[in-house]
């Protein structure tokens, strides 16, 4: 399985991004997806998740009603669209993926991409 997340990069805040993470090698519909950030000197942390049917969504408290996660499984690929961004997003964003079960732990993926960064200015 290979993630290759885009769509990264610089904004005021206030504003909007949407990243996108492409998955191959396998049948994208049999992965949960997940999207985690990384600022620096931080540990990894959950952002939100999405399950195999996108039917069951899941968010951090700290982007919950500006965030939202989205896929479409005919394309293999999965959508985070990020408004009203905050200068605390700023982050390295990473798109995961694990088989079936939707989860929202760190550990529980199998599969990363290689991150993408945000940079929100104030």
């Amino acid at each position: 399985v290979q993630l290759q997340a885009s769509g990264g990069g610089l904004v005021q805040a206030g504003g909007s991004l949407r990243l996108s993470c492409a998955l191959s090698g396998r049948t994208f519909s049999g992965y949960a997806m997940g999207w985690f950030r990384q600022a620096p000197g931080k540990e990894r942390e959950f952002v939100a998740a999405i399950s195999t049917s996108g039917s069951s969504t899941y968010y951090a408290d700290s982007v919950k009603g500006r965030f939202t996660i989205s896929r479409d499984n005919a394309k293999n690929t999965v959508f985070l669209q990020m408004n009203s961004l905050k200068p605390e997003d700023t982050a390295v964003y990473f798109c995961a993926a694990r088989v079936v079960v939707t989860t929202t732990r760190v550990n529980d993926y199998d599969y990363w991409g290689q991150g993408t960064l945000v940079t929100v200015s104030s």
